[in-house]
C-alpha cells in the first residue's frame, strides 16, 4: 500500500528548502547529528568566572581604587561577569580584595578571560623590578 507521500532526495532537488522534507511539505524523520543543538554546561556566556595568580609587582606596586598603591606579595584575580572584566588584587592570604585602577572594561566573550589574565600577570608580575 502506498501512502501518497513521496520523499524528495538531494539528487532530485537541491537547496535548503528540500532538505528533510517530503513532497507534501511535512518533515521527514530528522537525521541524527551528534551534538546538534547542544550547549556545553558552562553556566552560560555571561556566568561569572575568574582566574587567580600570585604576583610580586615591581617597585611602583599596583594602584587600587580603594587604598592606593599596594606592594609586596599579592594575589591577582581577573573576574568576568556581565560582559565586563575587572582586575582585583589582595595581599597574599588576606580577606580584602581591591579593584586595580582603570581595569574594569568590556569583554565581549568569556573565552578571552584566560588571555586577559595572562596579559595582566605579564604586566604586573615584576619580581625583579
Amino acid at each position: 500500500m502506498h501512502s501518497g507521500k513521496r520523499v524528495v532526495t538531494a539528487n532530485e532537488e537541491s537547496g535548503p528548502a528540500a532538505a528533510g522534507m517530503t513532497a507534501d511539505g511535512t518533515a521527514e524523520t530528522p537525521a541524527a547529528v551528534p551534538g546538534a543543538g547542544m550547549v556545553a554546561d558552562s553556566g552560560g556566556a555571561t556566568a561569572p568566572q575568574s582566574r587567580t595568580s600570585d604576583i610580586v609587582p615591581g617597585p611602583g606596586g599596583v594602584m587600587t581604587d580603594e587604598v592606593g598603591v599596594v606592594t609586596g606579595d599579592l594575589t591577582l584575580r581577573t573576574e568576568y561577569a556581565d560582559g565586563k572584566v575587572t582586575l582585583r588584587v589582595q595581599y597574599k592570604d588576606a580577606d580584602e580584595w581591591y579593584a586595580v585602577t582603570g581595569t574594569s572594561v568590556a569583554l565581549a566573550d568569556a573565552a578571552g578571560l584566560d588571555a586577559v589574565h595572562g596579559v595582566a600577570v605579564g604586566l604586573l608580575h615584576r619580581p625583579e623590578g
